[in-house]
C-alpha cells in the first residue's frame, strides 16, 4: 500500500526529547516500513525515518527560535501534500483539524487521527461542518465530546516492543514523566510521594506557556528532599527512568486522550497509579498492570500496595496490547475500509 505519513512540525518525527504526537507517528510509519508498505513521511527535515522524507522545513520548529508563527509552516505543509496526493492511496494527517478545508476537495483517500482533547465549545461547530471526514480517535473517552464526528475506529497508541527493556525487580523511587502544565499536577505526585515518604523524580518539559506556572507553584515544592528534578529527557533516558522506578505517578486534571507514558511504563515492567480522567480505565487494568485512584488518600495508599502487581504481567499486558505491531495492523485496517468506502461515494457519485 503506498501511504502518506503527515505529522506536525513543531518536533522531529522522531523527537529529540519530549512529543508524543511526532512519536507516535514515528512509531507508525517505521512499523509501516518495516511490513513492506510504501511510506512517505512528511516533517521537519532533521526527521529520521526509513520512509522517504519530504523535508519541509530544515529542523523542528520548537528548535529554531527565529520561527514566530508555525501555522505558515503548516500551510506549506498541506500544500506540500496536495500536491503529491495522487501518489497514494491514502493520506494519513496527525495535524489535526488544520487540513479539513483542502481534504473536503481532494480526491485521495484520507484519514486523521486526532491526539489531542476534544471537549473544547468551538470544535463541535468545526466537526458538525467537517462531519464527513474521517477520523480515529486514540480512546474511546476522547471521542465522547463529539459523537457526531465521522469516527472510523478507535486506535490505541503503540510502541515499539524493542524500546524498552523489561526489568523484573522494582526500583526505589516514584517518577513523573511528562510536562509541567496545570493538567498533569506535578504537586500532586510531589504530595503522593511526601505521605508515603518515597523518592520523586520528576522528568518533565516546561514550554515557554508553562513557565510562570512552574516558577510559582511548581518549583517551590522542589525543595523537598524526597524530590528530584531531572528536567527533559530523551528517548535513551527514558528507558532507565521508567525501568528503574517502583512506579509512575500520573495525577492528572484533565480529560487525557491517551497517555503514551503509561505504556512506556508498562513496557518496562513498571506498574501505574493514574487518576481517573479520560483515557486512564481504558489503558490500566486495575489491580493488574496498576492502579486507578480518585485522591491524594487512594493514590498514596496504592503506592503501597505496588507490591502486589506483577511486573511481568505488566510487560505481556504492553505486548498484547499496547505493541507498535499491534497499534499498525489496526490502522492497516481502517486504512482498507477508509479506501473502500471512497471508492463507493465515487462510484454513486457518477
Amino acid at each position: 500500500m503506498r501511504i502518506a505519513q503527515v505529522a506536525p512540525l513543531i518536533e522531529s518525527v522522531p523527537p529529540k526529547l519530549y512529543g508524543g504526537t511526532e512519536r507516535v507517528a514515528s512509531y507508525l510509519t517505521e512499523e509501516l516500513v518495516r511490513q513492506g508498505h510504501e511510506v512517505t513521511l512528511f516533517a521537519s527535515g532533521d526527521s529520521e525515518t526509513a520512509a522517504e522524507l519530504v523535508p519541509i522545513v530544515p529542523r523542528a520548529l520548537r528548535l529554531d527560535r527565529n520561527y514566530i508563527n508555525p501555522e505558515v509552516f503548516h500551510l506549506l505543509l498541506i500544500e506540500k501534500v496536495y500536491q503529491r496526493a495522487g501518489d497514494f492511496d491514502i493520506i494519513h494527517f496527525h495535524l489535526d483539524a488544520l487540513h479539513f478545508p483542502l481534504t473536503r476537495r481532494m480526491q485521495a483517500s484520507t484519514l486523521t487521527t486526532m491526539h489531542g482533547r476534544l471537549d473544547l465549545p468551538e470544535l463541535d461547530m468545526l466537526f458538525r461542518e467537517f462531519r464527513e471526514i474521517p477520523v480515529v480517535s486514540i480512546s474511546d473517552a476522547q471521542r465522547l465530546p463529539l459523537p457526531h464526528a465521522n469516527w472510523q475506529a478507535t486506535v490505541y497508541n503503540g510502541v515499539p516492543a524493542g524500546n524498552y527493556t523489561f526489568r523484573p525487580e522494582p526500583g526505589k523511587y516514584l517518577a513523573f514523566l511528562g510536562r509541567i502544565s496545570p493538567e498533569k499536577r506535578a504537586d500532586r505526585a510531589i504530595e503522593i510521594a511526601r505521605r508515603v515518604g518515597m523518592p520523586l523524580r520528576i522528568a518533565a518539559k516546561v514550554d515557554r506557556a508553562d513557565e510562570e506556572y512552574f516558577r510559582e507553584h511548581i518549583r517551590p515544592l522542589l525543595d523537598d528532599p524526597l524530590v528530584e528534578f531531572v528536567g527533559e529527557i530523551n528517548e535513551r533516558e527514558k528507558d532507565d527512568f521508567l525501568g528503574q522506578a517502583y512506579a509512575l505517578l500520573l495525577p492528572i486534571d484533565w480529560p487525557e486522550p491517551f497517555g503514551l507514558v503509561m505504556i512506556e511504563a508498562m513496557a518496562c515492567g513498571t506498574p501505574v497509579v493514574a487518576y481517573r480522567h479520560g483515557a486512564v480505565p481504558e489503558v490500566v487494568d486495575h489491580g493488574v498492570t496498576g492502579f486507578i485512584v480518585d485522591s491524594i488518600d487512594s493514590a498514596a495508599a496504592a503506592v503501597e500496595q505496588i507490591g502486589s502487581i506483577d511486573r511481568r504481567t505488566c510487560r505481556q499486558v504492553f505486548e498484547e496490547r499496547f505493541s507498535a505491531t499491534r497499534m499498525a495492523e489496526d490502522y492497516l485496517k481502517v486504512y482498507e475500509q477508509v479506501i473502500y468506502n471512497a471508492e463507493i461515494s465515487r462510484r454513486e457519485a457518477v
